[in-house]
């Protein structure tokens, strides 16, 4: 920088590690050496870098760092745009609750020995499952009855491949073996 310091200035950014008076006498001796430029103003004495040895910068250099130093501002940009949607995305994945955290919360309603079904909610589903069953009997039966009619009048073997080829699904061992059980 070309800004002028006095010793106050030098000793104050020194944080006090070398006194005022120290300072003072070392950028006097620098200023003879040639290394600072002196200025006296009054009392007060201003030591100023010796630019005399610094050489000049072309200006195409100086157009080449300029353009090199855009060119590392807008890559600047770029990573820091970069880093904060990063940065967000970081955030809403620590504020969003782990896997354990869910199956603890979705255990604690268990833990306390709640009832996970009220009885109104019972209720309707008893009810409801006596409907759908007594609609699915009813639609079983009239299955049941047209397909009588149907495969009366074929052979065992063709009533099966036209049941085959119709994709029709007969009850299994298990539906047949809840039927027959408490639940129904």
């Amino acid at each position: 920088m070309n800004r002028p310091f006095g010793a106050v200035d030098v000793s104050a950014n020194l944080k006090g590690a070398v006194p005022k008076t120290a300072t003072q006498k070392i950028l006097l001796a620098l200023a003879d050496k040639g290394a600072v430029k002196q200025k006296a103003y009054g009392k007060t004495t201003f030591f100023v870098a010796n630019q005399d040895s610094v050489d000049a910068v072309p200006s195409s250099k100086l157009a080449a760092l300029e353009a090199d130093c855009g060119a590392l501002e807008d890559a600047n940009k770029a990573l820091a745009a970069q880093l904060k949607t990063l940065s967000a995305g970081l955030a809403k994945i620590r504020s969003a609750p782990t896997d354990d955290e869910l199956l603890r919360a979705r255990l604690a309603p268990l833990r306390a020995g709640t009832p996970l079904v009220s009885a109104d909610e019972l209720a309707r589903l008893d009810a409801d499952w006596v409907r759908w069953r007594s609609e699915w009997a009813a639609r079983k039966r009239v299955f049941a009855t047209f397909w009588a009619l149907v495969s009366d009048a074929l052979t065992p073997q063709d009533a099966r491949e036209l049941a085959e080829d119709l994709g029709i699904e007969y009850d299994t061992a298990e539906h047949d073996a809840v039927e027959r059980g408490a639940l129904c």
